[in-house]
């Protein structure tokens, strides 16, 4: 794992530190930062492959640094919280997470989730100028033939729907409101685009789910938006 780079973010020095021990030891490349507004500095100034980042920070803590980073990058994030944060655990993961360790964590248990979600990335992602192939419980997107598939089935989609299924998928578990969704994929201002935004939704449903009715994997979270889940 020589090629790897991982920011490690966290406003404990003694813990960036003992995590870049333990990385170190497997070959891996550390960045470390001591907030979020640092860490974001950090990823424009390196190619990094993993971000482990804890919740609890001051000036920009990880939740609201996930969210920055998934604006504009799909890398791997691990996020790490108290035992007793379930909340910042869930919400962490919702807002695009891949992952979390608990404090105090086994050092063990740490690199075999950074390994785990390393090879993910490698396999499944961009590095080394690989396609960014994603695959979600056999719904599989194919960027450069722009193309969705079911379990091997190619499912036939208008611009506009493998657009949303674009975004979705490649922000797996994440909620995206449907004035997220219109802005993002028609790329205008979004006025009263409930009812058009729900109609997509509802072909694509009908495209790749058994059961539109009760999806498996393009869900609604009623009250705030959609997502693919994970």
């Amino acid at each position: 794992m020589n090629d790897y780079q991982v920011l490690v973010v966290d406003d404990e020095k003694e813990i960036r530190d003992a995590i870049e021990i333990y990385l170190k030891n497997e070959g891996i490349t550390v960045i470390k930062a001591k907030d979020g507004i640092e860490a974001i500095d950090k990823l424009n100034e390196h190619e990094i492959h993993l971000i482990i980042l804890d919740v609890m920070m001051p000036r920009l803590d990880g939740i609201s640094t996930t969210f920055k980073i998934r604006e504009q990058k799909n890398i791997p994030i691990i996020i790490l919280s108290a035992k007793s944060e379930d909340t910042d655990k869930i919400l962490g993961l919702q807002v695009g997470a891949d992952d979390y360790v608990t404090k105090p964590f086994n050092p063990l248990e740490l690199i075999a989730r950074v390994k785990s979600q390393l090879r993910r990335y490698v396999k499944l992602g961009t590095y080394d100028g690989m396609e960014q192939v994603i695959d979600i419980r056999g719904l599989t997107l194919e960027p450069s033939a722009k193309r969705v598939t079911v379990n091997g089935e190619e499912v036939k989609l208008t611009p506009i729907e493998y657009k949303i299924c674009e975004l979705l998928m490649t922000h797996a578990g994440r909620v995206f409101s449907i004035h997220d969704i219109y802005e993002r994929v028609w790329n205008e201002p979004c006025y009263h685009a409930e009812n058009t935004v729900a109609v997509h939704i509802r072909k694509i449903r009908e495209k790749i789910e058994i059961d539109p009715k009760n999806p498996r994997y393009l869900k609604v979270v009623w009250g705030i938006g959609y997502k693919i889940e994970k």
